[in-house]
C-alpha cells in the first residue's frame, strides 16, 4: 500500500520550495539535510509531504516521550490509511544497578514495565517487517539493542491450514517464543487450551488466533480482531512472532551460553589475581543465576546485557537496533536534532565515570553504555537518509 497524505491544507509560503528541494536531494542520494523553521511554521506537514512523495518507510526520532506522542498523533492524522506506530522506552520507572566498591554495596536494578508501551513496540517492529508504508515515531530508545532482526524472523512460527504438527510440538514452540499458558485471563503473549482448540493472544494485544486441531492436523485457523469478541474470520495461514525480543534459536543459545561461561571464568580469574574475592563471588552468583534461567527458559531479566554473545558479535561491533529492522532504504527524520542527538563528549564522560566504579567488578553496565555510544555512531554514519 502506498503512503497517502490526508489534509485539508495545501503547502504554502516556503513549504513548496522546501518540499521540492528535500525530495530532489533524497532522490540524488543526499545523506543528510536540515529543515529549519520557527515553531508553527509547518515542519511536520512539510515532512509528511516528503514522505508521501518519496514513498519510503520512515523512522522519526524525537527527544522525549511527550514530543514523540505529539508527533505520533499528527502523523496518524496525516496518514490514517497507513501504518503509523509509537516506539518509546517501555519503562514507567527505572533505577539502574549501581555498585559502591568502598563498602562492597551492590544495588540491584529496579524497574516497572508499561505493558501497553511494550505491545506498541512489538506492533511497530512487526509492521516494519511486514509492510512498506510504515512510519515509526520513536524516542532515542530506538538506538538501543532489541536483538537480531534475522533471528526475530527465523524463529517465528508459521501455521497454515492442513499443516501436520504434533500438539506437544506446537505448544513447545509457543513456549520457546516466550508465550505463556494462561487458561483464565486474556493477556497479550499468552495462550490457553480447550481440548482440541488452542487460543493464542498475539503479543500486540490486537488479535486472538484460534487453532483447531484434528489429531495432528490443523483443521482451521480463525482470527478475532478483538480478544473479547467471538466474531472470527477464517485465514489460511498466520505467523507468530516472538513474545519478547532477544529470543535466540536453541542451537545458537547453547553456543552463546558456553561463550558466556568462558568469559565469566576469564573475568573471575582476573578478579582473583587482583585479590578481590567478594567481587568475584558476587559476579559468579549473579551470572550463574542468569545462565540457569536462560538454559531452562531461554530468557532472563536483563538478557540484553548478554546480547553480544547471543548475536555472535565481535567486541566493539554496534548492536542490532530498530534501524536494522527497516533495512537499508528508509528515511530517518530527527526532530529537534539539537536535543535528540547527544554530543559524543557527553557519552565519553558517562563512560569515563562508569569505568571508575565498574572496571573492578564486571563489565555489564559499562557494556550497556558502550552499546548506546556505538548505536549513536551508527545512526550518524549509517545509510538512512
Amino acid at each position: 500500500m502506498k503512503f497517502r497524505l490526508v489534509s485539508k491544507f495545501q503547502p504554502t509560503g516556503d513549504q513548496p520550495q522546501a518540499i521540492e528541494k528535500l525530495v530532489r536531494n533524497i532522490e540524488t542520494g543526499a545523506k543528510r539535510q536540515v529543515l529549519l523553521g520557527v515553531t508553527g511554521s509547518g515542519k511536520t506537514y512539510t515532512a509528511a509531504n516528503v514522505i508521501e512523495k518519496t514513498q519510503k518507510s520512515t523512522l522519526v526520532i524525537s527527544p522525549n516521550k511527550t514530543l514523540a506522542a505529539q508527533l505520533y498523533q499528527e502523523f496518524k492524522e496525516f496518514f490514517p490509511g497507513n501504518g503509523v506506530h509509537y516506539f518509546v522506552s517501555y519503562y514507567d520507572y527505572y533505577q539502574p544497578e549501581a555498585y559502591i566498591p568502598q563498602s562492597d554495596t551492590y544495588i540491584e536494578k529496579d524497574s516497572k514495565i508499561n505493558d501497553t508501551l511494550d505491545r506498541l513496540r512489538h506492533e511497530a517492529v512487526q509492521d516494519v517487517l511486514l509492510r512498506k508504508d510504515v512510519i515509526v515515531v520513536a524516542s532515542v530508545s530506538c538506538i538501543y539493542n532489541i536483538g537480531s532482526p534475522k533471528d526475530y524472523q527465523n524463529i517465528a512460527l508459521d501455521l497454515k491450514v492442513g499443516q501436520t504438527i504434533e500438539r506437544k510440538n506446537l505448544l513447545g514452540h509457543l513456549c520457546a517464543l516466550q508465550y505463556q499458558r494462561n487458561d483464565s485471563e486474556c493477556t497479550p503473549g499468552t495462550f490457553r487450551i480447550r481440548g482440541e482448540l488452542i487460543d493464542i493472544f498475539s503479543v500486540t494485544g490486537k488479535e486472538l488466533i484460534r487453532v483447531e486441531l484434528t489429531g495432528d492436523v490443523i483443521e482451521n485457523l480463525l482470527i478475532a480482531q478483538n480478544p473479547l469478541d467471538s466474531t472470527f474470520r477464517h485465514v489460511e495461514q498466520h505467523r507468530f512472532y516472538p513474545a519478547k525480543f532477544w529470543v535466540t534459536p536453541e542451537d545458537k543459545l547453547k553456543i552463546a551460553l558456553q561463550n558466556i561461561r568462558l568469559e565469566l571464568q576469564e573475568r573471575l580469574g582476573q578478579l582473583q589475581k587482583e585479590h578481590k574475592p567478594l567481587e568475584a563471588r558476587r559476579l559468579e552468583q549473579r551470572t550463574s543465576y542468569d545462565l540457569e534461567l536462560m538454559q531452562e527458559s531461554g530468557y532472563c531479566h536483563g538478557i540484553e546485557n548478554y546480547s553480544r554473545h547471543l548475536e555472535f558479535r565481535d567486541t566493539g561491533d554496534p548492536p542490532y537496533t530498530l534501524l536494522e529492522y527497516f533495512g537499508k532504504d528508509f528515511l530517518c527524520l530527527v526532530d529537534e536534532s539539537h536535543l535528540t542527538l547527544p554530543k559524543s563528549a557527553q557519552w565519553q564522560r558517562r563512560i569515563a565515570r562508569a569505568k571508575q566504579c565498574w572496571s573492578n567488578t564486571d563489565s555489564v553496565f559499562l557494556r550497556r553504555l558502550t552499546i548506546g555510544r556505538l548505536a549513536l555512531k551508527k545512526l550518524l554514519n549509517g545509510s538512512p537518509k
